[in-house]
């Protein structure tokens, strides 16, 4: 079952996101989150900004995200999608559906012109998950960063709606 993420899915959600970090370069964060980032996180999706948890038998297996993707105004029809699984829950094609789910939300909010995704560059299964699901590769930022010791690139993809924005 995909719905809209509660408070009360914060620990879960916070727990998929820290092992992330420490065991992935899916992100480029280095630290743990605690609770107090994860809430203010969490209640910064309001309007376009939404979270999706995929929940499975009363488990939190993933989720996706549609955040601000830069804080300037102009920015604001711009948004960044995140989606991560659970290690216990990868392969399932629980993040097809997360995608499949939070694009559909997207396409339909009025607010939304564009979903931009920032990709690791070795992450192999996200890029063909996002161009399977029609994000246009625009562009790679060659050592983005650096993490296990690994200088990392960043892959940009996104896809466009082309619709007034109100």
């Amino acid at each position: 079952m995909i719905r809209k993420a509660e408070l009360k899915d914060i620990p879960a959600v916070m727990d998929i996101y820290n092992d992330a970090i420490l065991h992935t370069t899916a992100t480029f964060d280095t630290e743990i989150k605690d609770y107090e980032d994860r809430l203010a996180w969490f209640q910064a999706h309001t309007g376009q900004h939404v979270i999706f948890v995929y929940e499975e038998a009363g488990t939190v297996a993933g989720y996706a995200s549609l955040s601000r993707y830069r804080e300037r105004k102009a920015f604001d029809p711009a948004v960044e999608i995140s989606i991560y699984i659970h290690a216990g829950y990868r392969g399932r094609g629980i993040g097809r559906s997360l995608m499949e789910k939070t694009l559909q939300y997207a396409k339909e909010c009025p607010q939304i012109g564009t979903v931009v995704s920032l990709i690791t560059s070795e992450n192999e299964v996200s890029i063909r998950l996002h161009e399977r699901f029609g994000f246009s590769y625009c562009g790679q930022i060659r050592q983005a960063g650096v993490k296990f010791g690994r200088k990392l690139g960043l892959n940009a993809y996104q896809i466009i709606y082309d619709r007034e924005i109100e």
